[in-house]
């Protein structure tokens, strides 16, 4: 388990992260979604290292995370760290061994994976040969392997099209299903929302919700949809409702006294068949916007 506490870091007055807290739980993948500048990099930077906190303290498995520790997790800064003139094999053998792996060892998964992602005929390549979606997944490719204990990726799935996003869902889930915590950010909330365990938002800086996204839908607004054979209207007149929106016999409206949505249907029924009366369940993108509205 990763755990992330009371981080704090300043740049002169500017507090990039404030307080931050949240945990990685073994074997899930948590998204890490925010603005452009809300402190996710710095956050992440600051996981691995590569930046001091002014205040806090970031644990493995119930420790303070050592240097050691660090060097076993995969990371994929936002910033790509690859040589553009070099072979992307060779490099990423490279890399590896830098982690402990033996040539040989390096040199079969790093096969193995570019083949995965469809760059098995470009080993000798070296980066700069590449487009833009396969230098990155030539650098997921460095982050995933040589086994790491977790992965901490900055916006791995930028430039990548739909197969290759498919493909390094697959991979991550793969991961995680071997207990690794994976914690990656991303401005893809349909993404994040299909494939993350668990989500923690930042915004200027602060976290302003974490949790399941099951625990993050329970503390929006309660929302239905009813579809009527006739027209809707009357639904307006229902106390302990809001009506968002009304189009013949279609109805989005929000609960806000629990036990109205019984009423509501009680009386649907008695006016005539009901097509459909549903809870909806809030996208991230609604989930994101309320939590972070200022």
């Amino acid at each position: 388990m990763l755990e992330v506490s009371h981080l704090t870091r300043t740049y002169g007055e500017l507090r990039a992260v404030d307080d931050v807290s949240f945990v990685v739980p073994a074997g899930q993948m948590i998204g890490f979604v925010g603005g452009n500048g809300a402190g996710k990099t710095t956050t992440m930077r600051m996981i691995m290292g590569l930046l001091a906190p002014d205040a806090g303290a970031v644990r493995w498995q119930g420790r303070p995370i050592s240097r050691h520790d660090r060097a076993r997790f995969g990371y994929m800064p936002e910033e790509r760290g690859l040589y553009a003139k070099q072979p992307i094999l060779d490099q990423l053998i490279y890399l590896a061994r830098l982690k402990g792996m033996t040539h040989a060892d390096a040199h079969a998964e790093a096969t193995v994976l570019l083949e995965r992602f469809g760059l098995g005929e470009r080993v000798k390549d070296k980066l700069e040969k590449l487009s833009l979606g396969n230098q990155q997944r030539v650098q997921i490719t460095a982050a995933v392997m040589a086994d790491p204990i977790g992965l901490i990726l900055d916006e791995p799935f930028s430039g990548l099209d739909p197969k290759a996003t498919d493909q390094m869902a697959g991979l991550l889930a793969e991961r995680a299903a071997r207990g690794v915590p994976v914690l990656f950010s991303s401005h893809q909330l349909d993404l994040i929302d299909r494939l993350c365990d668990g989500l923690v938002i930042l915004s200027e800086g602060r976290v302003v919700a974490a949790g399941t996204k099951e625990e993050l839908e329970a503390r929006g607004a309660v929302r239905h949809r009813l579809v009527l054979a006739g027209d809707a209207g009357w639904v307006r007149d229902l106390r302990g409702l809001r009506v968002d929106d009304v189009d013949g016999g279609t109805a989005l409206l929000e609960v806000l006294v629990p036990g109205a949505e019984n009423e509501l249907l009680a009386q649907a029924l008695q006016r005539g068949r009901v097509l459909e009366f549903a809870r909806l369940r809030p996208t991230l993108s609604e989930i994101y916007r309320e939590v972070t509205a200022a």
